[in-house]
C-alpha cells in the first residue's frame, strides 16, 4: 500500500494490534517479558540499503485488546514491517503469543512473508502525530533544566 511509502524528517509513531483473550494479561506479559531486541535496530528499505532505525516499542493491553506503539526514524513503515519479519525473537513470540488470540493469524506468523502480511493488516490508522522539533526541544530542555 501507499500508507508507507511516504518518508516523514520527523520520528513517527505506528502501531499495531493484537486481538487477545480477556483475562490472560499475566501469561501475556510473561510471553514478552522473554523477548529479546533485535541484534540492530537499523532499518533497510527493500533494496537493502540503510534508511532508518527503529528507536523503541511499547506494549499496552487492556481486556482483549493489545497494542504495541513503534517509535522509528526514517524509512517507512514498510521497512519496519521487513525489519521486525526477519527477527527470530519476533518468530518465537508469535509461536508463543497464538494460544492467548482470540482470533488465530490468517497468516503464519513465523515466516517473513508471513508477519509483514499480518502486520499490514493489523497496523492501526493514523489520526494525528505531534513531534517538538529537535532543536526547539534541547532549548526548552536547556531553560528548563537549566542548574543557574
Amino acid at each position: 500500500g501507499t500508507r508507507g511509502t511516504e518518508r516523514r524528517p520527523t520520528m513517527p509513531y505506528a502501531a499495531i494490534t493484537y486481538d487477545v483473550k480477556p483475562g490472560h494479561e499475566a501469561e501475556i506479559r510473561e510471553v514478552f517479558s522473554r523477548f529479546q531486541r533485535p541484534g540492530s535496530p537499523v532499518l533497510h528499505d527493500a533494496d537493502g540499503a540503510p534508511v532508518g532505525m527503529l528507536l523503541g516499542t511499547g506494549l499496552f493491553i487492556q481486556g482483549g485488546l493489545m497494542v504495541r506503539v513503534i517509535h522509528y526514524e526514517g524509512g517507512t513503515i514498510d521497512d519496519v514491517a521487513r525489519h521486525m519479519s526477519v527477527q527470530e525473537g519476533v518468530h518465537l513470540i508469535e509461536t508463543e503469543l497464538a494460544p492467548y488470540l482470540a482470533t488465530p493469524r490468517e497468516t503464519d506468523t513465523t515466516t517473513p512473508a508471513g508477519f509483514v502480511a499480518h502486520f499490514e493488516s493489523a497496523l492501526m490508522a493514523e489520526i494525528q502525530q505531534f513531534a517538538l522539533p529537535g532543536e526547539i526541544a534541547e532549548r526548552i530542555r536547556g531553560e528548563a533544566f537549566s542548574t543557574t
